[in-house]
């Protein structure tokens, strides 16, 4: 990095984007040679001001309810920065345009707290506080939302995938697939599309066989609303209506959770499986399941044919 480019970085950055992703000292010392004064001349003035407010600022977002810290930077999400803080994670969108999706889960998790089944809720995140954070040259605000869970030692099916290859063994992914169904259940009798069941999206605690779904930036919960965008990388296992701007339902979210499932248990999944998953995938939303309390009695009565009485399975990765 040069001179030029140092100056640059320090007027268009925000404090969590200098010093939030490593050695923040070393970040600061590197840039603090490169704009200072006696190096870069008289343009280093404001920079190396702004670089000593920036330092100050570090580490801190102050909101009307509490004081949180960005110095550990838990995870790199699709839309935002997730930094571990005392009530569970602090979530902040990297660019302001995205602010509007970041609103969009703050307003699904308020909807699924006030509506939702309590017995359910610890399958989803919990809303602590949702705020706009402003910070930056360019003085715009940027969503934060405050979320918690119940469980700890969370993984997500993305990690599994990577882990187990070869894929699951059916009967472990049986509980994955059951639980999933009930946030999925929780959410659509609480009027919320989910729009986004992915790898990166479905959390589970191994010891215990807890699941959460988390990641409701991709929801839509009013009559006829769109799925608002798409997490690229993934483009293949969306639905049609999604990608074709069309009208989501809870078909479109049992879709999506019947083919993670079968990427999950690859080539080990007997064919009743895979035909169950199938007809969830059908290519009309009108074809397919609309009820994930009902799809979950007939996802159980399949397993009981096929494995017998449920038993607890102990999973370790």
């Amino acid at each position: 990095m040069n001179t030029d480019e140092a100056i640059a970085l320090v007027h268009s950055a925000t404090a969590e984007e200098l010093f939030g992703g490593g050695d923040a000292h070393r970040q600061y010392r590197i840039l603090a040679k490169l704009v200072h004064p006696d190096a870069a001349g008289p343009r280093g003035t404001k920079a190396f001001a702004r670089l000593s407010e920036l330092w100050r600022q570090h580490g801190t977002i102050r909101t009307p309810r509490s004081v949180y810290s960005t110095a550990t930077l838990d995870h790199r999400g699709d839309l935002a920065n997730l930094y571990r803080v005392p009530e569970g994670h602090l979530k902040l969108v990297r660019d302001p345009a995205c602010n509007d999706l970041m609103a969009r889960e703050a307003a699904a998790l308020h909807r699924l707290a006030e509506h939702g089944d309590p017995r359910y809720l610890p399958y989803v995140p919990r809303l602590v506080e949702t705020f706009r954070h402003k910070s930056g040259a360019s003085g715009k605000a940027r969503r934060g939302n405050v979320v918690a869970t119940s469980a700890s030692n969370l993984h997500s099916l993305a990690e599994v995938m990577q882990r187990r290859e070869g894929g699951l063994d059916p009967r472990d992914a049986a509980w994955m697939w059951r639980r999933l169904l009930v946030a999925l259940g929780l959410a659509h009798r609480a009027g919320v599309i989910h729009g986004a069941v992915l790898p990166d999206h479905v959390l589970i605690e191994p010891d215990e066989h807890g699941v959460v779904l988390v990641d409701w930036c991709y929801s839509a919960s009013a009559p006829g609303e769109r799925i608002p965008a798409i997490v690229p990388r993934y483009r293949d296992h969306y639905p049609a209506e999604v990608l074709d701007r069309g009208t989501p339902g809870p078909y479109t979210d049992l879709a999506m959770a019947a083919g993670l499932m079968t990427d999950l248990m690859g080539e080990h999944a007997p064919k009743a499986l895979r035909r169950f998953a199938d007809g969830c995938r059908l290519a009309s939303p009108r074809q397919r399941p609309d009820d994930a309390w009902r799809l979950l009695e007939e996802l159980d009565e399949l397993l009981h044919r096929l494995y017998g009485p449920r038993k607890f399975r102990p999973f370790t990765l």
